[in-house]
C-alpha cells in the first residue's frame, strides 16, 4: 500500500452526489477511499439544490463533509449552455492555492472549473482525469478549446480511464508526454452481496414483469444511444427496465410507441441505491448501446458486473467501454447502432447452453480488477510523481537579472 500523502489533496468535480452521473459518482468514491487511506481529501463543485434540495439554477454556496471528505458546494447565480456561472468561486480557488501543500485534481469536461483555474497565478501540482472528449457541443467545444490548452498545459499529469481512450483522442496527442490512464473503481460489496431490501426489489421485479428482463442504466441523452436497445426490443422476447432521465425521455417513448413495445417497457428514472443493485440482480443482462466517444468508460458496466449481470455493450472504438466488458470473456459486444446485432446477442444468453453462466463467473472477477482501495492507491502513485516533479522544479536556480 502506498504510504499516507503528506499534502492536501482538492477535487475540483463538476457536480457531487446526490447528483447523479458516472463521474459524480467516480468523484466520491474516490475521494473517499483516498480519505479512507490516511489522506486529507476536499471536494469543491458547483451547488445545483436550492435550501428546499430542490434543483435550481440560483444556488447559495455551502460546506457540508460527506464522510471524513470536506465538500464545497459553490452557489450559481446562473446555468447557461452547461456553463454554471459561480461569482464565488475564483475567489474560493485563490484561498486554496495559498497552501503549498496542495495537489488540484480537476475532472473534466468541466467548464466551470476549467475557466476558474485560467486566473490562478500561483504555480500548484495540478492533476486532470480527462473522463471524456467534448463531442457533440461544437459550440461549447471550440469555445472551450483555449482554456482548455491553458489550463491542460499547466497541469502536471493528465488521466484517462483507459488506455484506448489515449490512443483516440486528437486532443490529447498535444500532451503524450503527460499522459497516463487510472481505470475508475467501486466498492462492489454493496453490489456482489445485496443487501436485503435490494433482494427484496429484485424479487419484486420479477413478479410484476414479464422475463427475461433487461435493464439499460443511464441518463437519456443522445449518446447512450437508447434508441437501439428500443429497436432491439422489438426483435427479442422479455421487459425492458430504464433507470434514469434526460431529455430524450419524450422522444424515446414515442418511439416505443411507434414500434408497438411501450407495453413491455418500464421506465423508473430515478432509483434509490439498493433499488438499482436489485434490477442488477433481477435482470438477465445490461444492455449498454452507448454510441459514440462522449461515453468514455461506463461504470455502470463494472456495477453490473459486480451484480454477476454480464454486459452487452457497443464496440465504441478507442473508448473504454469495450475494454471494460470485454467480447466473449465478460460479455458480448456488438456493433454501434445495430439493433439487430444487440437482440441477436440477448438471444445468445437466452439460447446458447451454459453461455450466461460463463459470463456471470467472468465479470464477477472483472469486477475485482475495478476495487476503489487500488484505484485510491495508484492514484497517490501518480500524486508521488508529482511532487516529486513540482519539488525538483521549486529547487532549480532561477535566472538573475545582471
Amino acid at each position: 500500500m502506498s504510504k499516507k500523502p503528506q499534502y492536501r489533496i482538492i477535487h475540483l468535480s463538476k457536480y457531487y452526489p446526490p447528483d447523479h452521473g458516472g463521474i459524480e459518482t467516480h468523484v466520491q468514491t474516490l475521494a473517499q477511499s483516498q480519505s479512507a487511506l490516511g489522506a486529507k481529501v476536499h471536494v469543491i463543485c458547483v451547488n445545483t439544490f436550492d435550501e428546499k434540495g430542490n434543483i435550481s439554477n440560483c444556488t447559495e454556496t455551502v460546506t457540508e463533509t460527506d464522510g471524513s471528505v470536506k465538500v464545497i458546494r459553490m452557489g450559481r447565480l446562473l446555468s447557461l449552455a452547461r456553463l454554471d456561472i459561480c461569482p464565488e468561486l475564483p475567489k474560493t480557488l485563490c484561498e486554496i492555492v495559498k497552501d503549498p501543500n496542495t495537489i488540484l485534481h480537476l475532472h473534466t469536461p468541466n467548464p466551470t472549473m476549467l475557466m476558474a483555474l485560467t486566473i490562478l497565478r500561483n504555480r500548484l501540482p495540478l492533476v486532470i482525469t480527462h473522463h471524456s472528449d467534448v463531442i457533440k457541443q461544437r459550440i461549447l467545444k471550440y469555445g472551450l478549446r483555449p482554456f482548455e490548452h491553458l489550463v491542460y498545459s499547466k497541469s502536471s499529469k493528465i488521466l484517462t480511464t483507459s488506455l484506448p481512450y489515449i490512443q483516440g483522442s486528437k486532443f490529447l496527442h498535444f500532451y503524450h508526454d503527460k499522459l497516463s490512464y487510472l481505470p475508475l473503481g467501486l466498492d462492489a460489496s454493496q453490489y456482489s452481496q445485496p443487501s436485503q431490501k435490494a433482494l427484496d426489489f429484485s424479487q419484486k421485479l420479477k413478479d410484476l414483469y414479464s422475463g427475461p428482463i433487461w435493464l439499460a442504466v443511464g441518463r437519456l441523452v443522445y449518446y447512450k444511444a437508447l434508441h437501439v436497445a428500443i429497436q432491439a426490443l422489438s426483435m427479442v422476447e422479455g421487459t425492458l427496465i430504464i433507470l434514469g432521465i434526460g431529455p430524450l425521455e419524450a422522444e424515446l417513448k414515442a418511439l416505443a410507441k411507434k414500434l408497438g413495445v411501450n407495453q413491455r417497457i418500464v421506465w423508473l428514472g430515478r432509483v434509490s441505491e439498493d433499488e438499482l443493485v436489485g434490477a442488477y440482480h433481477a435482470a438477465t443482462s445490461l444492455w449498454f448501446p452507448s454510441n459514440v466517444r462522449s461515453e468514455g468508460f461506463g461504470l455502470v458496466q463494472v456495477e453490473a458486473m459486480a451484480s454477476g449481470c454480464p454486459v452487452i455493450n457497443a464496440n465504441i472504438l478507442c473508448s473504454g467501454v469495450p475494454w471494460v466488458s470485454r467480447h466473449e470473456q465478460e460479455g458480448l459486444t456488438v456493433p454501434i447502432n445495430d439493433p439487430v446485432a444487440l437482440a441477436q446477442a440477448a438471444r445468445r444468453l437466452l439460447n446458447e447452453k451454459g453461455l450466461r453462466q460463463r459470463l456471470v463467473a467472468a465479470s464477477r472477477k472483472r469486477a475485482d480488477y475495478f476495487n476503489h482501495k487500488t484505484m485510491a492507491e495508484r492514484s497517490f502513485q501518480f500524486y508521488e510523481q508529482v511532487m516529486n516533479q513540482e519539488h525538483k522544479y521549486i529547487a532549480m536556480p532561477k535566472p538573475v537579472d545582471l
